[in-house]
């Protein structure tokens, strides 16, 4: 990625994936969970008021995850969206952190970072 209008696409398309993920789960889920788009900003409102919040970060071109259970910094890394701290990569880290703290069993699609 050479500019941040690259970055903003990549990274606008993997929210919006995660979103399309989130509506398939929810069809098949009693969970009372809400969340928007807006402006590279997701935010998932689980039943008990707390939210998930997953945004671009384009100063730093990574993908922000904001948790009950902390934060997160994913950047593309081989092909794939990895935790700066763990190596995790976004999909599965994600997918846990929703289960978690939604209820809700996500299955996310394979989320390639650009340069893959």
């Amino acid at each position: 990625m050479t500019t941040d209008s690259e970055f903003i696409a990549a990274a606008d398309a993997v929210l919006a994936l995660v979103g399309e993920a989130l509506d398939r789960a929810l069809l098949a889920s009693d969970a009372d969970v809400d969340w928007t788009l807006n402006d590279g900003i997701l935010e998932i409102e689980c039943e008990d008021g707390s939210k998930l919040i997953v945004n671009r970060h384009v100063a730093n071109r990574e993908i922000w995850v904001a948790a009950r259970s902390g934060g997160f910094h994913f950047r593309p890394q081989e092909g794939r969206w990895r935790d700066t701290r763990s190596g995790e990569e976004l999909g599965g880290a994600l997918g846990a952190l929703v289960e978690a703290q939604a209820g809700v069993s996500l299955q996310l699609p394979d989320l390639a970072a650009p340069g893959s």
